[in-house]
């Protein structure tokens, strides 16, 4: 058997580790991580090893040489140009004419590929992967098996609605020499993209194995560090290079350890390392050859590589610190910092907690760096939910963050575009208004000054001014201190998911641009009036201007002020019950029995609440009574097909199913998207077409909603209590259920076997039918936290479904808790 490792890879979430070095020869554990793939297929009794290259190539080269003192031969095969995965294997060809092992040169794992080995010949695969289980499949491709092991389907990079495992591609795959005439010559093919849903496709024998054991691809900094402890704790059965000393010490040869320096294992350090009288030398810290710690330093839980020096009563905790770094007096390097290669720290300098400080610089004395130098940055967290940033006031808000948001959503576009940047009232929001501003500009992108907005107007002025995007900092509608960054498209909507992955990984790697021409801004005034004519535009001759309303209108600040103008220009006769202003909006609508009944007592029509920033309505009836929120969808898409008869209505997979008997009725259609705002948007958007006002403006615009189902009642002649007594009854619950972060992935792999296939759907979360109705738990993108959604014949049964799937998840959650005990 021969093998291909694949190694490639630039590893742009390690820089500044990866600037002078490709990925796989990152040092782990004081050894190149390409390294440990080498003995790992030796072990299997492979001798013959090609190697894919194509970042800085010569330096792999250089140091493994033929291969020959490894034991083993190697051939390299370097790429002009990127080919893909699977591309990057069919170079190799020449030398594959035989059952064949794929494996990445920047993984570390101490699988035993054996039985896999065995399995992928005992099924007559054409091609079999690795699996493992992990905590948090978000950043992998989810793999999802029959019984047998043969493979059902993948999901590259899914959403926490789409995890319907926690069984992830490894990137190792045992492969047949046939699969190379699949794949094209010359240009990219990648094998998890392409290769294998072509065989699955085509029903060719594709199969997965599980394994166990210890598996990381340390894809970013946090991984990087965690690899380097789990070599310490034992976790990884791996060769470790150095004496064992006891005590969890592991040192090279030629090491100086001065009397008086203290040593608290786990440690590695490595040959030739010097550490003087008074310093300390903390768990889980890895030394580099020829590396120094001098007379009262300090270094814990950090990985310095070779060469680094660190002086006289410096202290770094949690840091890494590359090759011929030097370290003076008293200088404090804080946790998850990174210092790069001959990196020059004067004496007193402190470089503070996440800072990546690029190769080959030099910080002044008594210094103190609160900013990365020039890039780098690598972190698993998702920066975005859905197309929003949020973050606190009081936390991890500042305006350097908002800034390097600025730059990273400036960097994708072109220089010289033109972005809408709107804030909501007051000092926080100017300030946060400034920042975003700044960090647009020094991208050489063109701000355009929108002013103080709510959210729907926001979109409105991005739309039609005819702008390249937009961001709305607005304030959250139930926490205070928090603060929402939004982004929209040129439309207005919500960025899909493929455009906010790429401003996250900009924004983490921070790969700013650097311009010669900094565009002055432009500023738009009137856009509250041009919403004002563009919304009453949209309506008819026959409704609120023929018959006006009563509206009791319940708000906050702008909105209520902005509501009331456009009501009363619309033709309603406006009674403002304005909200009290100190309060949060969660906070209101537990004071809303108060709203209804002033509703009731200066007699208006019906009654309505919006929040503070115009995206969420509330109605209530003339009697006062509350419009449940599938009712008020459900009436919406009557308001909305009524108008555009024959219309395709777009849903999430959230909404009641009613809503296709209400479709039906107007010979219109429902089409089921998943929940992520930019899917949902676009999906709107494509079936209105050029629309005036259509279902995306009713749905993402409170004010808009209200003003239509206004006119629509005036032109029927129609209460509210009438129209919503003759929607068929909608029976609806819910329920939220807390579940860790790490068990989320395990839990619904477990919800999905253990539920009969045909009555599953897996579009977004896992749809669960029954007799009597239908469930649907969907995970929380930002919390850990599930939530089931279910609707049936009667409210019993609702409530019945919901509890049922709440007591379920309780369980397998219970379950999973008591495994990691």
């Amino acid at each position: 058997m021969k093998a291909i490792i694949m190694a490639g890879g630039e590893g742009s979430r390690l820089r500044p580790l990866t600037c002078k070095r490709p990925k796989p020869l990152v040092p782990v554990a004081n050894r190149p991580v390409m390294e440990y793939c080498v003995d790992l297929l030796r072990d299997l009794g492979i001798k013959e090893i090609g190697v894919t290259l194509q970042y800085l190539p010569q330096l792999i080269e250089e140091y493994f040489g033929d291969g020959s003192d490894f034991g083993l031969h190697l051939h390299y095969f370097v790429e002009d140009k990127p080919l893909g995965t699977a591309g990057s294997v069919k170079n190799a060809a020449a030398i594959l004419d035989e059952t064949f092992v794929v494996v990445s040169g920047d993984a570390l794992t101490d699988f035993d590929l054996r039985p896999a080995i065995a399995r992928h010949k005992e099924s007559g695969a054409l091609a079999t992967l690795v699996l493992t289980a992990v905590d948090n499949p978000l950043e992998y491709g989810v793999v999802i098996t029959n019984p047998d092991g043969s493979i059902r389907s993948f999901l590259e990079k899914p959403s926490w609605g789409e995890v319907f495992s926690d069984r992830v591609n490894t990137g190792i795959y045992i492969l047949e020499p046939e699969v190379l005439e699949l794949i094209p010559e010359g240009r990219p093919f990648d094998f998890s993209k392409d290769l294998f849903p072509r065989l699955l496709k085509e029903k060719r024998p594709l199969y997965g194995v599980t394994l166990s054991g210890y598996w990381c691809d340390i894809g970013n900094l946090t991984q990087y560090r965690q690899a380097q402890e789990d070599i310490l704790r034992g976790r990884v059965k791996v060769r470790v290079v150095g004496q064992d000393k006891g005590g969890g010490v592991v040192m090279g040869e030629g090491v100086e350890i001065a009397p008086g320096a203290r040593i608290e294992g786990p440690v590695l350090i490595g040959g030739a390392c010097h550490i003087a009288t008074g310093a300390v030398v903390g768990p889980f810290t890895v030394l580099g050859p020829y590396t120094r710690v001098e007379e009262g330093a300090t270094v814990r839980r950090s990985v310095l590589w070779d060469n680094v020096y660190t002086g006289e009563g410096a202290n770094v905790r949690g840091a890494v610190v590359c090759s011929r770094a030097s370290l003076q007096r008293r200088v404090q390097v804080y946790e998850g910092a990174v210092i790069g290669d001959g990196t020059q720290v004067d004496a007193g300098a402190e470089v503070r907690p996440e800072v990546k400080v690029w190769p080959e610089k030099t910080l002044g004395r008594e210094t103190v760096v609160h900013e990365s130098l020039i890039w780098g940055r690598g972190v698993a967290r998702p920066l975005f939910v859905g197309s929003q940033a949020p973050g606190y006031l009081h936390g991890d808000l500042t305006p350097f963050q908002v800034t390097r948001l600025g730059m990273a959503y400036g960097a994708s576009f072109p220089p010289g575009t033109t972005v809408g940047l709107s804030t909501f009232a007051g000092g926080v929001g100017e300030m946060l208004y400034k920042a975003l501003a700044a960090g647009l500009m020094a991208a050489g992108v063109q701000v355009a000054d929108l002013g103080r907005l709510l959210t729907p107007i926001h979109r409105f002025a991005v739309r039609s001014l005819g702008l390249d995007g937009g961001c709305h900092i607005k304030r959250d509608a139930a926490e205070r201190d928090k603060v929402w960054l939004h982004l929209v498209n040129s439309r207005g909507h919500d960025l899909n998911p493929a455009a906010v992955r790429k401003i996250e990984n900009l924004y983490w790697r921070e790969d700013g641009r650097r311009v010669q021409e900094v565009p002055a801004s432009i500023y738009f005034p009137g856009l509250e009036g041009a919403y004002r004519d563009w919304l009453l535009a949209t309506l008819g001759d026959h409704g609120l201007k023929k018959r006006a309303l009563r509206v009791a209108l319940g708000g906050q600040g702008q909105v209520a002020g902005v509501a009331g103008t456009i009501l009363q220009d619309a033709g309603a006769e406006v009674i403002r019950l304005d909200l009290d202003p100190a309060k949060t909006w969660q906070a209101v609508q537990e004071d809303l029995l108060y709203f209804a009944g002033e509703i009731r007592r200066y007699g208006a029509d019906l009654g309505a609440a919006l929040d503070p920033n115009g995206e969420e309505l509330i109605l209530f009836t003339g009697e006062g009574r509350r419009v449940a929120p599938a009712q008020q969808m459900t009436l919406l898409a009557r308001v909305y097909l009524e108008t555009h008869r024959g219309a395709s209505l777009v849903l999430p997979v959230t909404a009641p199913r009613v809503l296709e008997q209400v479709a039906g009725s107007l010979h219109g259609r429902v089409e089921r998207v998943k929940g992520h705002p930019g899917i949902y948007h676009e999906a709107m958007a494509r079936a209105d077409g050029e629309t005036a006002l259509g279902q995306q403006h009713l749905q993402l615009d409170a004010l808009a909603a209200l003003v239509h189902i206004l006119d629509w009642l005036a032109r029927r002649e129609e209460s509210l209590d009438a129209a919503v007594a003759a929607l068929p009854p909608v029976y609806t619950a819910s329920r939220t259920v807390a579940c860790p972060w790490e068990a989320k992935g395990r839990v619904m792999r477990t919800l999905i076997s253990e539920e009969p296939a045909d009555g599953v759907e897996l579009l977004d979360g896992v749809q669960v039918r029954h007799g009597k109705g239908w469930s649907l738990v969907l995970p929380d993108g930002e919390t850990p936290h599930y939530h089931i959604y279910s609707e049936a014949f009667s409210q019993e049964a609702a409530e019945e479904l919901a509890g049922f799937y709440e007591e379920r998840l309780k369980e397998l959650v219970a379950r999973e808790k008591s495994k990691g005990r």
